[in-house]
């Protein structure tokens, strides 16, 4: 049976699946993909060698990176998604009946089409759902060139390597800031800060020098190796981020969403990160 493994600095650290079924593989216009079935995680896709998603732990993802800053907001009428071709944080974009609105840009139109054909256990019926926007774009360049504006923002971005890099840059967010509606929120992917600690800390310099409140909060992603993952919180609302349980319990409630990670609980626990998170932070 063949493998493959993932590598992460430090180059010592390593992820090895056993590969039970090859689904497809093919060197884009922007990124190698690979798309495998593996007995524990179901379907993975990889891209440029990196763990994008898998069918098992993908609701770890993207319920915490879509449901925390939509509940905390509590009136976002209108969502992009940067990234995330995949469709899994627009399927759970699309749970919230109050959105009438979410733009998804990916630069990447074989990703898509191949997580349509292939991963719809994880996209559901987000890509023919009447509320989206499909935009093939360099997210980068979709903001700079944007006149539209949002209330929550999510950057679901590979890591800074390839085609990704250009969505960790302050440039990038200050374009997002711009294209933030009042009293908007910008989520950001920003790695497993144990073994990729520059990601999150530069991410946060640049974070901070724009916004008014800039932080992370954590989840858990199994296949995600190193660790806790981090992802970047921006508001010019200082007070979004504390939310009051009760608030976002009553919020969870009336959205009659049901999920495998996400509760109220967990998403003010999430913003409680361990020190050595606090201290890269600080360190910058």
């Amino acid at each position: 049976m063949k493998t493959w493994s993932e590598t992460l600095e430090p180059t010592d650290f390593t992820a090895t699946y056993k590969i039970e079924r090859l689904i497809h593989e093919e060197s884009s216009e922007f990124q190698h993909i690979l798309l495998f079935e593996n007995v524990l995680m179901g379907r993975v896709l990889t891209l440029d060698g990196v763990v994008q998603t898998t069918e098992k732990d993908e609701f770890f993802y993207h319920e915490m990176i879509v449901h925390v800053p939509i509940l905390a907001h509590g009136k976002a009428r209108r969502v992009l998604v940067l990234g995330g071709g995949d469709g899994g944080a627009v399927e759970e974009v699309f749970k919230h009946q109050t959105v009438e609105h979410a733009t998804l840009g990916d630069i990447d139109r074989t990703v898509i089409d191949l997580s349509k054909r292939y991963l719809s256990a994880i996209s559901g019926q987000a890509f023919e759902d009447p509320r989206l926007n499909l935009v093939i774009a360099d997210g980068r360049h979709f903001v700079a060139e944007s006149d539209d504006h949002y209330d929550v923002i999510i950057v679901d971005s590979p890591d800074p390597i390839g085609v990704g890099a250009a969505l960790f840059t302050s440039a990038f967010y200050a374009d997002c800031k711009r294209c933030l509606a009042p009293g908007g929120v910008l989520v950001t992917q920003n790695g497993v800060p144990f073994t990729q600690m520059l990601e999150l800390r530069d991410s946060m310099t640049s974070l901070t020098s724009l916004f008014a409140d800039a932080r992370c909060y954590v989840t858990h992603v199994p296949s995600y190796i190193g660790g806790p993952m981090t992802l970047g919180w921006a508001s010019n609302d200082r007070a979004l981020w504390r939310t009051p349980l009760v608030t976002l319990t009553s919020r969870f409630r009336k959205s009659a969403i049901a999920t495998r990670y996400y509760t109220p609980a967990v998403h003010q626990a999430a913003f409680a990160v361990p020190r050595y998170i606090e201290e890269l932070i600080t360190a910058r």
